[in-house]
């Protein structure tokens, strides 16, 4: 079996390096790939968004399944490409891919169909969101309609900066066109959980959760970020927990877009705040999280081929989805500025420590080869991953790894998994 599998992070890195382990698979291309995928998979360089070079190229080289690991492409319509070419591919239809792509679309959707969130309004106006925000209670949530990276959300504290907020995204165009809509949100308060979960357009299997580290600086100080760090599992998420969110959001999730002629095949990211009215939705993303898949899928036992083709043919009730009885934890060593001004270029040192090593994992974010060695070539370079028995024993064999990897503008926080010490 031949995989074509679309992006170049450190998802897309774990992905392969899940894939690689079916025996089912024979060869796999990743378009356009890193410096650690290659290890993996032969890279080819074709962009994530050109979706008629990569339909040519699936075909060409006989591809039997494709992967889509960003969001940009499953947004954009990249499935729907594929599929009107006959060619078998993973992820949501563009019209499922709503559920990320649109913030007003998704809180929308949860208001028909009783799906708790946070109250909100939407806006296509700037001088009616600034008006609304007058009489709004703060703390306030600012959040970009379009995908923006993971950045285009603001917490306001005071009335100016939320005026300020309203500049930035809908007036500045800080996130381009994703400020064309904006929704602003009630400020919830609790803790944080992801779960990732396998769609079929029917049914729906939750991955294992996990809790990921948002800002710059140790603390949850500093600007936002794609992702600092994550562990897995959550220690707050228990079993009660996991019963509500099955009843009142996962499966309602999948039956409002059904019902709303965007039937779901392939992953949809829950980011829940645990609030004390009970799980709320924070938002949905339509493929894995990137650092979240880093530590989901080490402890995933089951043949990921098996689950991606069982939500394509609508097969996935008859899947056991499994996970290791473990924990792990992924800390990301990024660049020294990271997300504002960094340098690339940078040699990397150390990165066959992990080789042979089992349980410690390097995935390659923003790397490149030049010459016989690897370099930076991004604000967050490497997801450092370590199990372990339990969450505290996996902290300390990721921190631990850490230690084994050198660049010149080297960048990490100290904290992951901080949360663990107070469950």
């Amino acid at each position: 079996m031949k995989v074509l599998i679309v992006g170049s992070g450190g998802r897309e890195h774990a992905i392969a390096w899940k894939v690689a382990q079916s025996p089912k698979v024979d060869k796999i291309y990743c378009a356009p790939g890193n410096a650690g995928i290659e290890e993996y998979a032969e890279c080819v360089a074709i962009g994530a968004m050109e979706f008629d070079r990569l339909a040519a190229f699936a075909k060409e080289k006989g591809i039997d399944l494709t992967v889509i690991g960003m969001d940009d492409p499953l947004v954009g319509g990249i499935v729907d490409v594929f599929e009107a070419q006959g060619l078998r591919v993973f992820g949501p239809r563009k019209n499922a891919a709503s559920l990320e792509g649109s913030k007003a679309f998704s809180k929308d959707l949860m208001k028909k169909y009783g799906i708790p969130t946070a109250a909100y309004e939407s806006f296509t106006d700037a001088d009616a969101a600034l008006a609304y925000l007058e009489s709004a209670k703060l703390p306030i949530v600012l959040k970009a309609d379009g995908l923006a990276l993971g950045k285009g959300v603001l917490i306001c504290n005071t009335l100016e900066e939320a005026k300020d907020g309203v500049k930035e995204i809908m007036l500045d165009k800080k996130f381009g066109s994703a400020g064309n809509c904006m929704v602003i949100e009630e400020f919830m308060t609790g803790r944080e959980v992801s779960v990732l979960s396998y769609v079929d357009g029917k049914t729906i299997k939750p991955m294992t959760s996990a809790q990921d580290h948002k800002r710059a600086g140790d603390g949850d100080t500093g600007l936002n970020t794609g992702g600092m760090g994550t562990f897995s599992p959550s220690p707050f998420y228990t079993e009660e927990v996991d019963e509500f969110c099955r009843k009142y959001i996962y499966q309602p999730t999948v039956d409002a877009m059904a019902a709303e002629g965007r039937p779901f095949h392939g992953i949809i990211f829950f980011g829940l705040m645990l609030t004390e009215d009970g799980p709320k939705v924070l938002e949905y993303n339509a493929r894995f999280g990137d650092p979240e898949a880093q530590v989901v899928l080490p402890r995933m036992k089951t043949d990921i081929i098996d689950v991606f083709e069982a939500c394509i043919d609508g097969t996935l009730d008859q899947v056991d989805l499994e996970f290791e009885d473990n924990a792990a934890v992924c800390v990301v060593l990024a660049s020294d500025g990271y997300p504002v001004h960094y340098e690339k270029g940078l040699k990397i040192d150390g990165l066959d420590a992990f080789q042979g090593k089992d349980g410690y994992y390097v995935f390659h974010a923003g790397t490149a080869k030049r010459g016989e060695g690897i370099v930076t070539n991004g604000g967050r370079v490497l997801g450092v991953t370590a199990t372990g028995a339990d969450l505290k024993t996996a902290r300390a064999n990721a921190y631990e790894a850490v230690q084994w990897v050198s660049f010149a503008n080297k960048y990490y926080r100290n904290d992951i998994g901080r949360a663990i010490d107070e469950a």
